[in-house]
């Protein structure tokens, strides 16, 4: 294999969405499908809780690679107050989140993680988004195209959802799943060290 194309990094996360922006930073990884559990911890703050998620699936994923390379992992949450929005469990639970979301502000925290099996670091980028006015019928129309369903806070801003979003205040790529600028910066990093 030429240095060319040479394997530079695995990627824990089955998210297609990760997956597409990591391809759009330029580096040749492959995807490691990992079942790490998501359960918040009795009074764990988000962030704590958010950067640990990406901690445990880096690490995971160095326990599980197939060779001696970086892992990256990362994981999202949608933050209303001190309320910590996960994945919707069926439209009561949409339906609450995005009816608590109308109108509001919230911050989306994604936390990217790096990990070898000597050392992992982590970046933690907060954005704030704002989301206009919504009525029972829009949210129960946007449930049924299904794209709520698997999305922290039941929505994609990539997707459908972008126009309920009246502002933003960050980055865009990390309310999608992955923030492109610091994953950059990590990885980069970390190849320069090892280089």
């Amino acid at each position: 294999m030429s240095k060319h194309n040479e394997l530079q990094l695995y990627l824990a996360s089955g998210s297609p969405r990760r997956r597409e922006l990591l391809t759009q930073l330029g580096y040749r990884f492959e995807v490691l499908k990992l079942d790490v559990p998501e359960q918040r911890l009795e009074g764990e703050k988000p962030q704590d809780y958010v950067c640990r998620l990406a901690r445990d699936k880096a690490m995971a994923g160095v326990a599980a690679a197939p060779s001696v390379l970086p892992v990256l992992g990362a994981d999202t949450i949608v933050v209303l107050g001190d309320r910590v929005l996960e994945k919707p469990s069926d439209l009561l639970d949409a339906k609450d989140m995005l009816e608590a979301l109308s109108g509001r502000v919230h911050q989306v925290m994604t936390a990217v993680a790096l990990a070898t099996k000597d050392r992992c670091d982590v970046r933690l980028v907060t954005t704030n988004v704002a989301f206009r006015k919504l009525d029972e019928s829009e949210i129960e129309a946007y449930w049924r195209t299904g794209e709520p369903c698997d999305k922290a806070g039941a929505y994609g801003i990539q997707g459908i959802a972008g126009k309920f979003v009246s502002r933003i205040e960050g980055s865009y790529s990390a309310v999608v799943g992955l923030p492109l600028l610091e994953t950059d910066l990590l990885i980069k990093a970390h190849l320069e060290q090892a280089g």
